[in-house]
Order: C-alpha cells, then sequence, then structure tokens
C-alpha cells in the first residue's frame, strides 16, 4: 500500500514518521555552497537535545543581531511555505555536525531538494528522516523558475518509486536512495529500530554461526 500525504510543516515532531508520497508547496533556497554552519551556528552545538533545534535553523540569515525577525529572508517570508526546502548546489558543506540535520528535521522539513549534497550531511538528513532528493541542475533551475513565478506550486515526492515531479511543468526526474535507508524511511524506522525488528534472524545466525 502507497500513502499520499500533503504535507504540513510540524515543527519540532519527535515522532519517526513513515515516508512514501509527499506533494507540497516549497521554500526555495537558490544559494549555492550553504554550509553547516549557515545551516546552524556552532554556539548552539552544546546541546545534545534535538528539541528547540529548529527554531534555530538559518538563525544568523533569519533574525538581526538583536534577535528581530529579517523580513526579507525567505523562511520568514508568508509568500512560501511548506515541507520541501529547494536549495542551491552543493548543500550542507563544511563540518560534519548532525545538528545541522536535526534543524532542518526540527523546523518541519520532510524533504531537501539540490542539484548536489555533501555526504556527511546528506546521511545526516536520512538518520534524522529527511529525504534529500538530488536532481539535475537543469530541473533544479526550472524549480526554482516554476516557484518563483508561483509560490503555490507543487512538489510531489514518490518515494516507493524514487521520483520527484515538479506539478507545474509536469516534468519528472528519478533519484537515488541507499535501499536500506529507503526501507528504514518507508517504515518510519532508525537504525536501532531496524537491528530490535530483525533480533530474531540476527539471534539465529549467531546461533548458526557459533
Amino acid at each position: 500500500m502507497i500513502w499520499h500525504f500533503q504535507c504540513q510543516v510540524i515543527k519540532d515532531e519527535t515522532m519517526k514518521q513513515k515516508f512514501n508520497v509527499i506533494t507540497s508547496t516549497c521554500i526555495p533556497l537558490p544559494l549555492e555552497n550553504v554550509d553547516t554552519d549557515q545551516i546552524i551556528p556552532a554556539r548552539f552545538l552544546k546541546a545534545t537535545d534535538k528539541k528547540g533545534f529548529g527554531d534555530n535553523l538559518f538563525r544568523d540569515w533569519r533574525y538581526d543581531k538583536d534577535g528581530n525577525l529579517k523580513k526579507d529572508f525567505v523562511l520568514n517570508d508568508p509568500t512560501y511555505s511548506g515541507c520541501i526546502l529547494v536549495a542551491g548546489k552543493n548543500f550542507g558543506s563544511g563540518s560534519s555536525r548532525e545538528h545541522a540535520a536535526w534543524a532542518i528535521a526540527g523546523y518541519g522539513f520532510r524533504v531537501v531538494i539540490s542539484s548536489f549534497f555533501a555526504d556527511i550531511h546528506k546521511n545526516n538528513e536520512l538518520n534524522n528522516f529527511v529525504l534529500p532528493v538530488v536532481v539535475s541542475e537543469t530541473f533544479l533551475g526550472e524549480l526554482f523558475d516554476s516557484i518563483h513565478n508561483n509560490p503555490k506550486t507543487e512538489v510531489e515526492v514518490d518515494l516507493p518509486n524514487q521520483t520527484v515531479t515538479n506539478k507545474a511543468t509536469g516534468k519528472s526526474e528519478k533519484f537515488e536512495i541507499n535501499g536500506y535507508k529507503k526501507h528504514c524511511l518507508m517504515n518510519g524506522l532508525d537504525d536501532i529500530d531496524y537491528l530490535l525488528q530483525n533480533k530474531d534472524k540476527i539471534e539465529e545466525w549467531e546461533t548458526k554461526n557459533k
């Protein structure tokens, strides 16, 4: 069975949500080389609890030094909404801090679309139930154009079939994902959950291979 979700942003949602097909409007961030220090500044890394990290996503871009919202930053612009972040090339470069993925997930994003991700950050997103979708630069550019022309443009991300569709143009692309991570996302499992789910098989293998 395939479930279709009309996405709503739920900030700081700690439940491990199953991921199948998501349709949502998007928030565009057409900047290249966005690094993890821009995603979550280093001064917030002392925390060991994921709660509240979404409030500080892109902190120095969202707020001025006095803590006031910068109205010209896209996350503060009510024109744009949704649980899909569309970002420029080389997203998540820099340090390997998992807190960056915590912030993205904590804000309520379920998907990040880009033409290239830093490998460690890409894996960190997957581990935090955020799907990184790699598309061609042509597809990404057309998607930015569609969102600019109509902020209500929707994108469908179909994890079972590994396709992403710009519903404004009807164009789709396939995307790659590790089979194990795909299984975990579709079943709402983290690594520990997966091991517990397969505890009997693991014990059976250990018994046979003593």
